[in-house]
């Protein structure tokens, strides 16, 4: 009667698991839902002898560590993986105002390939249906993107000795700062109207220096360049600070503010005086115009407007949040990539644990005659010696589930693109979220179910009388 309770109970489970699952599919009760129902169902249809599994696990321990090592290894890797491309995906779906409108020449996907025409700005920025800011001007950044090629100086041994470094160059920081909505780090200030300064360094005669507001990325990047030495004496050796040089294309450039950027693909960016950094890296023209509407139904008519109605220039306009959305066509490409070599890897830990199953069969065939004859059916024994390598299985993948956890908030580079060439270089944060940690459970059941299939039925098919023989 209390067995008959216990299974009732843990068939309501497994079935309360698959409706979480199927209500709440793209949610962490996806990967673990079905885990979970796949475990209980197996509890549920039998009385099957977990004391004597337990037994044979702990006896046969190191045979056990080595296989779930297998398992910790491919789900620690598969979250590493994950949480990279899952924070590209952060990145690039927390960039953008979904108020503002990207408006690029006709043609262009990617702003590092658009140019637009000097005559037309004028007239595209006092359209209808864009803001103002409080002096009158239109909340309308004209932005000039580029990609630089910056030598490392003082690069340590073994580390690169150049870097792709993304320069933005803007005629009014103020405004671009509004409609970007990126505030400076406090101490800091935007450039002024000249882009460029005197400077004294390190006690030599005044030299003219370029002013710069960097994105909190590129400012520990750029400041994790220094020598222990150059580190030791700087204020911050995380990062570069206010007041702070750094060298590019031949020229002294000072840190002047930093942009609260964390989380978005301006965190990897140098902002600079358009008229002084556009001639210094061969590109004249404008590459791109935000413009902020008063929300984003009026940013998408906008949008409209410009690509359907506005007869003085052939455009291509975007709602900003549709152009970073765009770019994750190369975490599309790395998620590919990760489920590729998580299908090869997932094989060798099911031969694994498939070799570590038949071996223990072939140890044991004189307890499972036992088992039969103590009345156990043949369908128990199999539930029992595949819920033996799940709980391998599941061993493993915790493991690897806290590995690959250590990993959460770590820094990495990369590189965001549409597909169509062009793309940006940013600096991310990896993140483990739940869904994650799920995923990689539900992987070493199925590593675990699969692997323990083949050598529970041969366990099934024995008789006996001839295992006691």
């Amino acid at each position: 009667m209390q067995f008959a309770l216990w299974r009732l109970f843990v068939l309501v489970a497994a079935a309360a698991c698959l409706l979480a699952t199927t209500r709440e599919p793209r949610m962490l009760t996806m990967p673990l839902g079905w885990s979970g129902a796949i475990v209980l169902f197996l509890l549920a249809i039998g009385k099957v002898p977990l004391t004597y599994n337990l037994r044979n696990l702990t006896v046969r321990w190191k045979t056990t560590v080595m296989t779930a090592l297998a398992f910790t290894l491919v789900v620690s890797l598969l979250t590493v993986m994950l949480a990279f491309v899952n924070g590209m995906y952060q990145l690039t779906e927390s960039s953008g105002q979904p108020g503002n409108v990207m408006i690029l020449s006709e043609g262009s996907t990617d702003e590092g390939f658009s140019n637009l025409g000097y005559s037309d700005i004028g007239d595209i920025e006092n359209q209808a249906g864009i803001l103002k800011a409080k002096d009158g001007q239109p909340l309308s950044s004209r932005e000039t993107y580029l990609v630089v090629n910056q030598p490392i100086p003082d690069a340590l041994p073994g580390k690169p000795q150049r870097r792709f470094l993304q320069m933005r160059g803007i005629d009014d920081p103020v405004i671009s700062g509004e409609v970007h909505n990126l505030p400076l780090i406090e101490g800091g200030q935007w450039f002024s109207q000249a882009g460029v300064r005197e400077l004294s360094v390190d006690g030599q005669p005044p030299i003219p220096v370029i002013e710069a507001v960097l994105g909190e990325g590129v400012a520990r990047v750029i400041g994790d360049d220094r020598t222990a030495a150059a580190k030791a004496k700087a204020r911050n050796p995380e990062r570069v600070e206010v007041g702070d040089t750094f060298s590019l294309g031949d020229r002294t450039w000072l840190v002047v503010g930093i942009m609260k950027s964390s989380g978005s693909t301006f965190d990897s960016e140098v902002w600079a005086k358009r008229s002084v950094v556009g001639p210094m890296f061969g590109k004249n023209s404008y590459s791109s115009l935000v413009v902020r509407a008063a929300d984003a139904e009026q940013a998408e008519k906008l949008k409209e407007f410009f690509n359907t109605q506005y007869k003085k220039a052939s455009l291509s306009a975007l709602v900003e949040t549709e152009y970073f959305s765009n770019l994750s066509e190369t975490n599309r490409q790395f998620l590919f990539a990760i489920i590729f070599v998580a299908c090869v890897m997932s094989i060798g830990g099911i031969f694994g644990v498939m070799n570590t199953m038949f071996a223990a069969i072939s140890q044991r065939t004189k307890d499972i005659g036992v088992m039969r004859l103590m009345g156990f059916a043949r369908w128990q024994i199999l539930v029992s010696f595949l819920l033996e390598s799940l709980v391998i299985g599941m061993i493993g993948g915790i493991l690897g589930c806290l590995v690959g956890l250590m990993c959460d908030g770590w820094s990495a580079t990369s590189m965001v693109s549409s597909g169509q060439g062009g793309g940006k270089f940013v600096v991310l944060k990896l993140a483990v979220d739940a869904q994650i940690l799920g995923w990689g459970i539900l992987l070493t059941l199925v590593m675990g179910g699969l692997g323990g299939l083949l050598p529970s039925f041969s366990a099934m098919r024995l008789k006996p009388l001839e295992s006691l023989r």
